[in-house]
């Protein structure tokens, strides 16, 4: 980009944490997220974050660290395995037979998909918070034969 106006990325960079968003999507990368940066998001109003990046918050864990942890505790974290699910579940959906291959037919798929996983946590959870908590159990426990 170019332009008179245009912000260095360390500036942008500190000023967007404090910004007031009440959703934030962290995505096209994982491990990004510091527990400063959710501290921030957490002190100026955000109220969900929704991953679409695979494990977007900085820990050493492989699922749940401590910046993930202390994110689920004070905002509404969609967990990655269900905001992100777009993709997993349009190959699953177009794999069956004898289904209806338009954009509409897809997406409605989907988001009945995204819609029955957050119920079914909300039936085990019916707090704003511990989200990702819930679904990680609930899902443990469904592998578990």
């Amino acid at each position: 980009l170019v332009s008179q106006t245009l912000l260095p990325f360390e500036t942008v960079n500190e000023r967007i944490w404090d910004l007031g968003a009440e959703i934030f999507i962290p995505g096209a990368a994982s491990k990004l997220v510091t527990r400063n940066q959710v501290e921030r998001i957490v002190n100026n109003g955000g109220e969900v974050i929704a991953c679409g990046a695979n494990v977007p918050f900085i820990d050493d864990e492989i699922f749940f660290g401590p910046t993930a942890k202390f994110a689920d505790e004070n905002l509404s974290v969609i967990p990655d395995f269900i905001a992100n699910c777009g993709m997993a579940r349009v190959f699953a959906y177009l794999m069956q037979k004898d289904i209806e291959v338009t954009d509409e037919a897809i997406f409605s798929d989907v988001s009945k998909t995204i819609e029955q996983a957050l119920s079914q946590i909300k039936e085990r959870n019916n707090k704003l918070t511990q989200i990702s908590t819930a679904a990680l159990n609930f899902s443990l426990e469904k592998l578990s034969f």
